[in-house]
């Protein structure tokens, strides 16, 4: 007989497929970031794949939206 464990199953992440529309200049500073990141860590990466690392980045370090939580 196995007892439960404290810590229950873990959750499983589902992605959520969300669409944005961003300006040209923006989208041309996403590319040039994705760049920068490829060729600094030498993996290949394109800006789509960087956008969700950037939000979570941006929402743990906006100081007045963890007063809020």
């Amino acid at each position: 007989m196995v007892t439960k464990l404290r810590i229950g199953p873990l959750p499983r992440p589902k992605p959520v497929k969300m669409t944005i529309h961003l300006s040209a200049d923006l989208k041309t500073e996403m590319e040039r970031y994705a760049a920068l990141h490829s060729q600094l860590y030498g993996e290949k990466v394109d800006a789509a794949a960087l956008v969700p690392h950037m939000l979570v980045w941006f929402l743990r370090n906006d100081r007045a939206f963890r007063r809020q939580r």
